[in-house]
């Protein structure tokens, strides 16, 4: 039976900290970067995947686009 996650406590782990929000800020310029030259749109449900999953690395050879699903699943295992 799965326990009841502290969403409150893992998002003071993690999103909260000044890293997690480095980190958003620098996904988001990835978003931005590739809407901006028409890789992906508003609404298409496509993803910006890191293919090294550090996302502060934009560099253009870093970033791939993909649908939900397969960014999933290349997504490393968390435990």
């Amino acid at each position: 039976m799965p326990k009841n996650r502290d969403y409150k406590k893992e998002y003071a782990a993690t999103q909260g900290t000044e890293k997690g929000k480095k980190d958003r800020a620098s996904r988001n310029r990835a978003r931005a970067k590739a809407m901006k030259a028409g890789r992906v749109k508003k609404g298409d449900g496509k993803e910006i995947d890191h293919k090294n999953h550090n996302p502060r690395d934009n560099s253009p050879s870093n970033i791939r686009v993909g649908d939900k699903k397969t960014n999933r699943k290349k997504q490393p295992k968390r435990s």
